[in-house]
């Protein structure tokens, strides 16, 4: 059995689909992922074999790029032993900086390496790896910053999803009854803002239709503050933090209100949620704006941009959503015909056949 590494950064985007990876490849290969100090809140070591290697940002600190420089140069050293001592054979890295590396040491190694971008943008570090990597694995042909003298490395896939996901139930396409309950996710990253403002927005929309929410907390300390506005309120509710299992979470939900990450916006259409996206402003190279707007030119979602949030404005804006349920079926049935293709067994035997290419 040949052995395969995934190496991934340390956000929930970079994370989860390297879950997802393993959970494909595990039954055909000796799978190991490697991640950082961040990535390891987001993987079950009960479930999965992973291990901790910490690389620096050499761009978090100018002052201190000599020193990083260094052990930029050291961790080269430590993927290369890495590599060496457990026999890897193919190394998969779903980006991050501290995931390249990695891919510097397989390359020389000679191993074969394949790239992973869910983005519509081409992230930094595979960008530099794309230079001496055999494939990239990615989800929209039109990738941003992408060099078109690599075109002949990018493999189209369906997105690439959590095993239970394809057990749920997903939104008929004729829908019959009233929208009302509405899943709020702010993602890992810049998340507080849904904490504050979306939970504003949620009382004000309550006060002239009736929902029940789901919502992912940020911040812990905000659970009692948010559910006593909620309670005051009469409003049916229900707290989630990021890590969690999401399969009980999409259950019965009519409406997202989201981040761009392209994990979550694959998951919400692959159940047929429509969402309104809020993309995160200081996402790297606007990546989420991106995503978000290759489902809205779709006609699957809506946009939000952060800058113009204003409570009454979004409010009239949600609600109208909520009233105007020929434009939602219609976003369900667009969301059915993206996604229809999208098939455990589709997807599994895609990736063993990239995989096993020569």
């Amino acid at each position: 059995m040949k052995k395969l590494l995934i190496v991934t950064g340390g956000s929930g985007g970079h994370v989860a689909p390297s879950v997802s990876l393993f959970e494909h490849l595990k039954e055909n290969y000796s799978v190991k992922i490697v991640t950082d100090q961040r990535g390891k809140k987001f993987i079950d070591k009960k479930k999965y074999d992973y291990e901790v290697i910490n690389v620096p940002n050499l761009f978090l600190k100018p002052y201190l790029l000599p020193i990083y420089v260094i052990k930029y140069f050291y961790n080269i050293f430590k993927s290369y032993k890495f590599i060496k001592k457990f026999g890897i054979e193919i190394v998969i890295s779903t980006g991050g900086y501290m995931s390249l590396p990695f891919c510097i040491a397989a390359f020389i190694l000679k191993k074969k390496i394949f790239l992973f971008e869910p983005n519509s943008v081409l992230g930094k570090s595979n960008k530099i790896a794309l230079n001496f990597s055999n494939k990239i694995i990615c989800y929209h042909k039109n990738l941003k910053n992408f060099p078109t003298k690599y075109d002949f490395k990018k493999i189209i896939i369906k997105p690439i999803l959590k095993s239970q996901l394809y057990n749920l139930k997903k939104n008929s396409t004729k829908f019959d009854k009233k929208i009302s309950k509405i899943l709020i996710i702010g993602g890992s990253q810049g998340a507080s803002f849904f904490d504050d403002k979306i939970t504003e927005l949620m009382i004000k929309i309550s006060k002239k239709h009736k929902i029940e929410i789901v919502q992912q907390i940020a911040n812990k300390n905000l659970n009692l503050s948010i559910q006593e506005k909620y309670n005051k309120e009469k409003i049916k509710h229900a707290f989630f933090q990021f890590s969690e299992d999401y399969s009980k979470i999409y259950e019965k939900v009519d409406l997202a209100i989201t981040r761009g990450g392209a994990g979550t916006l694959s998951e919400l259409s692959f159940l047929r949620i429509p969402f309104v996206s809020i993309p995160l402003p200081t996402a790297k190279d606007n990546h989420q704006f991106y995503n978000s707007i290759y489902y809205y030119e779709n006609n699957c979602s809506w946009i939000l941009e952060q800058k113009n949030f204003e409570i009454i404005e979004t409010s009239n804006f949600i609600l109208k959503i909520l009233n105007n349920y020929n434009d939602y079926e219609i976003k369900i049935n667009n969301l059915k015909d993206l996604t229809e293709k999208n098939t455990w067994n589709n997807i599994n035997n895609h990736i063993i056949e990239i995989i096993n290419e020569n």
